[in-house]
């Protein structure tokens, strides 16, 4: 009979430190050479044998807390400590102490800890940290979802803040990696093959001078570790080109009430020019805005593909019958009322799933503000808002917020592929709509909203799969402790810890956003921009100040700002006057010959320490020049509105000439360019498009959005070749 066995039968909760020892020497984890004892004459007698000094530690199932309560001494040098000690320790213990551990006292200043635990989302989960007393004050921990190969293992040790501990260190050698990698791993295969183990805590992971890694101290904890199990049935990915593409809609619950959804909802299909048949229901019958009201959607003479629905939430489990009698497919549910008010909601729910699942139809909702696709004009959303056709999905957890991102989008000339407001996730998760967009050829990259998913498990193979196809971008909701109250309250379902659900992200692939906005500038790049093959910057500035900010901004994220080789001064010798920065940023001390920044950006891209270009200044100059021609104009009677107006003429084409030489360039040599303009207005677009090629110019109002979406890319780029 094993240990855990054994454990099991005597209904204990975890392992004595000795038998987690055991455990974890099976898997190739380091641990410590020593000896248990169960009688203070037998510690003495094997403490002559060990010899000095050693560690003397009280040993029993219900002993997990051993240096909190005094039962680990220290340093002891002879006999006589080992006995003192153990009486101490016997006393202390009492009736918990089944024996005595001892072990040869190990120098080390170097601490680490290593564990494993069951998330409830995302299961096993394999932990690395700093160790000892560090541990909880510094909070420099690195979680990767199991299983790890050697490779995961060596990114996740990499990840760790502390990296100067994981080198030579004050006379020190550098901690064996390839100990602490087997660690890991060995942590990894545990939570495969032994079922029965729902927590592992190594700390310390001692580090002894000459590098040599030691689990010193090890704690088992015995418990059911099923991993969850989701209940849902996943949704067909296919569903998605009908759901997105219906040719016809009805709307059930249709008002002509300004205001009303079933007004507001209407209204945008319409004046979005949607092309498609459009079906009105309401049970008062009569005529909106020129068009028939039908009683019943069965009274609809043709086919419907599309049902959106407004009514109230306990009128619609009685449209069930009639939408499988018309055949309808698939329902856009805006009307709230369910989960999120709870378990009399959820109830109500429930049912309505059941019984739409029995009839083959797909729901989406409810309590959401709405869809869209621009490639067929259908703008069925609350907001008013319509983006043009690009390659851009976007999900939302929060429809008001997937609809502020609509009118951005729309604003800032990027082009959106879809959106959905996920709104309760009654039927279709966050999941599926990843599944879905990862076999649709017209999304680029898939943008997410999350505040919680169902099934951590899935969505992190999901996004794992779909990001080696295309960028899967991610904004988080409920990060802190009241963000995730508010998220429960609006989902119905609690977040999970962000730290683990941020570390599945990486190790997916995911490019997480910090801030709202961020999801649609990340959008811009990935879909316009090809991606860099390393993190080194190229930085062309009109100003000198603004350079060094931009370069600091660079360092703080991860990305380099190399020095110029001497061939490419001597290049830009020829270019610039003498007075010129001659370093990298390259300051053109507010030149404005356009031949001359057409030159210096195809001088970098060239260069092949450079994998990508931030120019500063160039564009937004004819935003620049208009206030000050209008004011020339107004106080000198010699500059006329026709000068004022060529003048601007000129600078808008500089501009788009710019733009083109910088998108030609990209095909050429592969790299990303990004802008950041000098000054801009409403007129001034995120993204703008350049005739037929494949890449987009790019400019940004700020510097560091410009460095936050080059570090974003180089962390997506360097997944990807990992």
């Amino acid at each position: 009979m094993d240990i855990i066995e054994q454990a099991t039968m005597k209904g204990r909760g975890n392992l004595t430190e000795a038998e987690a020892k055991q455990i974890l020497k099976k898997y190739d984890i380091p641990v410590v050479e020593e000896k248990v004892v169960m009688t203070i004459a037998e510690a003495e007698t094997a403490a002559e044998i060990m010899g000095y000094p050693l560690v003397l530690k009280g040993l029993g199932a219900r002993l997990t807390h051993k240096t909190e309560r005094g039962l680990v001494k220290l340093n002891l040098k002879s006999g006589k400590d080992v006995k003192n000690a153990a009486l101490y320790i016997k006393d202390t213990a009492g009736n918990d102490l089944e024996g005595f551990l001892l072990q040869p006292m190990l120098e080390g200043r170097k601490e680490f800890v290593a564990g494993l635990f069951y998330d409830d989302l995302f299961g096993p989960v394999v932990m690395f940290g700093l160790g000892g007393i560090f541990t909880e004050a510094l909070e420099d921990v690195v979680f990767r979802i199991a299983p790890l190969d050697e490779k995961e293992a060596g990114r996740m040790i990499d990840d760790l803040h502390a990296q100067k501990l994981l080198g030579a260190f004050r006379g020190e050698r550098a901690p064996d990696r390839q100990s602490l990698i087997k660690t890991l791993v060995g942590l990894s295969k545990i939570s495969s093959e032994i079922k029965e183990i729902r927590e592992i805590d190594i700390n310390p992971l001692l580090v002894a001078p000459d590098g040599q890694v030691t689990a010193v101290d090890a704690l088992i904890v015995l418990g059911k570790t099923q991993e969850q199990q989701s209940e849902r049935i996943p949704v067909k990915p296919e569903i998605f080109s009908k759901l997105f593409y219906p040719k016809s809609i009805a709307f059930i619950g249709i008002s002509a009430e300004f205001g009303k959804w079933g007004h507001i909802l209407f209204t945008n299909v319409i004046s979005g020019n949607y092309q498609g048949d459009i079906y009105l229901v309401n049970p008062k019958g009569g005529e909106i805005a020129g068009r028939k009201v039908y009683k019943s959607v069965t009274e609809i003479p043709g086919r419907v593909d599309l049902v959106v629905v407004t009514v109230p939430a306990d009128k619609v489990l009685a449209l069930i019958p009639e939408l499988k009698q018309k055949n309808v497919t698939n329902m856009l549910l805006i009307t709230s009322g369910f989960s999120e008010i709870g378990p009399v909601g959820r109830a109500l729910e429930d049912e309505l799933v059941a019984e739409a699942r029995k009839a083959g139809i797909f729901i989406m909702g409810p309590n959401t503000m709405g869809m869209c696709n621009p490639h067929i004009s259908l703008y069925c959303t609350a907001a008013h808002a319509h983006p043009q056709p690009g390659g851009t999905a976007l999900i939302a957890q929060s429809g008001t917020f997937g609809t502020q991102l609509l009118a951005f989008a729309e604003k800032e000339g990027i082009g959106m592929r879809a959106f959905g407001g996920s709104g309760n996730e009654a039927m279709i998760s966050i999941e599926d709509y990843m599944d879905g967009f990862e076999i649709d050829d017209v999304s680029k990259t898939v943008v997410l909203y999350v505040e919680s998913v169902k099934n951590g498990r899935r969505f992190f193979e999901s996004a794992k799969r779909v990001g080696r196809k295309k960028p899967v971008i991610i904004l988080k909701g409920g990060r802190t402790k009241a963000g995730a109250h508010a998220a429960a309250s609006h989902t119905g379902a609690m977040a999970s810890n962000i730290k683990v659900f941020d570390a599945a992200c990486r190790q997916a692939g995911v490019v997480l956003a910090e801030q709202p906005m961020e999801l649609l500038d990340l959008s811009a790049v990935f879909s316009s921009l090809p991606l860099p093959r390393g993190n080194r910057m190229g930085i062309m500035t009109l100003g000198g100040g603004w350079g060094v900010v931009t370069a600091d901004l660079c360092m703080e994220n991860g990305l380099q700002v190399p020095h110029l080789s001497d061939t490419l001064i001597k290049q830009l010798n020829k270019i610039l006057p003498p007075f010129w920065s001659h370093t990298n940023p390259v300051d053109i001390v507010g030149g404005n010959n356009p031949d001359v920044h057409k030159k210096i950006v195809e001088e970098l891209l060239k260069w092949n320490e450079c994998d990508a270009v931030i120019h500063m200044g160039i564009l937004g100059m004819q935003v620049l020049h208009k206030k000050m021609l209008e004011s020339a104009v107004a106080v000198d009677k010699n500059y006329s509105r026709k000068y004022l107006e060529d003048v601007l003429l000129l600078l808008e084409k500089q501009e788009n000439e710019f733009l083109e030489n910088t998108v030609k360039l990209m095909e050429i040599y592969e790299k990303p360019v990004v802008g950041v303009y000098i000054l801009y207005d409403d007129t001034s677009r995120t993204i703008i498009d350049i005739g037929n090629s494949k890449y987009k110019g790019v400019a940004f109002i700020a510097p560091e959005k410009a460095v936050k979406t080059m570090a974003k890319m180089h962390f997506y780029a360097q997944w990807l070749n990992n």
